[in-house]
């Protein structure tokens, strides 16, 4: 399956690669990774497509949402495949529940199986941080920013979902202060990643959202937004992001940015936006300490 990448990004080469692992039934499991962070030698991580899973009908077929609809044995069964591609197991994911919110959790092997099979003791959770090996982070998405967080110096990674609610209040800043606060973090020294979202040229908002960014953003509203005129604006979350991590320290190289549009790419990532609020399933970001 041919990849839409975004043009201004072709220059520097992809940045998301696609891989491939074996289910097994024989099918495979296609993921995006950034090279970058698997070269750390510290971490296992991908952001899933809606290829390579179970799931049938609106869902397929690598639907990772037990709240849309689906056959929840299918849900499981996806799970597993992702588990086994992060060589652990359903047992040892640890998840989000996601309310557009900048709350951030420090999360450890107690909480291991959160969300697939034990019931999560949280119900507001967009982000969450560890520093326990085999431990691995889900964080889940239709169209909004996956942020993923890798400190090699003091072994600790984050992740968490960026909305633009969450992109607005800087969860990317909480994650990163969450992460001084429980490993002595510098931001200095982490590796952010921005994943596979939806592109400014796809998300459109409205007036009101746009005066958010531009109070939250003061000054650099031109880089992150496009007046259409017509009383809606085009919103660029991917360089709103890059701007939060910058702002907190992270160094400019340090920040790996996507090149892949959930909203240009509806065959191969689910999105919102381009299935116009008709059902469909989400797209994960996983993340763990080897």
């Amino acid at each position: 399956m041919e990849i839409i990448r975004k043009g201004q990004r072709q220059d520097q080469g992809p940045v998301l690669e696609l891989k491939e692992y074996c289910n097994e039934d024989g099918s495979t499991l296609p993921v995006l990774q950034f090279p970058v962070l698997e070269e750390t030698g510290i971490v296992r991580h991908f952001f899933t497509t809606r290829l390579g899973g179970v799931s049938e009908g609106e869902f397929r077929s690598m639907n990772l949402s037990f709240t849309r609809g689906d056959d929840p044995a299918k849900v499981h069964r996806n799970y597993q495949r992702v588990a086994a591609a992060l060589g652990t197991d359903e047992a040892h994911l640890v998840l989000t529940y996601q309310v557009h919110h900048t709350n951030v959790r420090r999360v450890t092997m107690a909480d291991a199986g959160k969300g697939t099979i034990r019931e999560r003791d949280w119900n507001d959770l967009d982000g969450l941080v560890t520093n326990e090996r085999g431990l691995a982070l889900g964080t889940f998405f239709a169209d909004c920013v996956p942020l993923m967080f890798v400190d090699p110096r003091h072994q600790a990674i984050g992740a968490c979902h960026s909305g633009w609610r969450g992109t607005v209040k800087r969860i990317g800043r909480v994650t990163l202060r969450k992460m001084r606060e429980e490993f002595d973090t510098d931001p200095a020294d982490v590796i952010c990643a921005i994943g596979p979202s939806i592109c400014q040229d796809c998300y459109e908002v409205s007036a009101d959202v746009a005066e958010e960014f531009i109070r939250a953003f003061p000054g650099r509203e031109d880089s992150i937004l496009i007046d259409e005129h017509n009383g809606h604006y085009l919103l660029d979350l991917w360089e709103a992001c890059r701007i939060t991590l910058l702002e907190e320290g992270v160094p400019e190289g340090n920040i790996l940015m996507t090149d892949i549009c959930t909203c240009e790419n509806p065959e191969l990532l689910f999105s919102h936006r381009a299935c116009k609020g008709a059902p469909h399933g989400n797209i994960g970001g996983f993340l763990m300490l080897r």
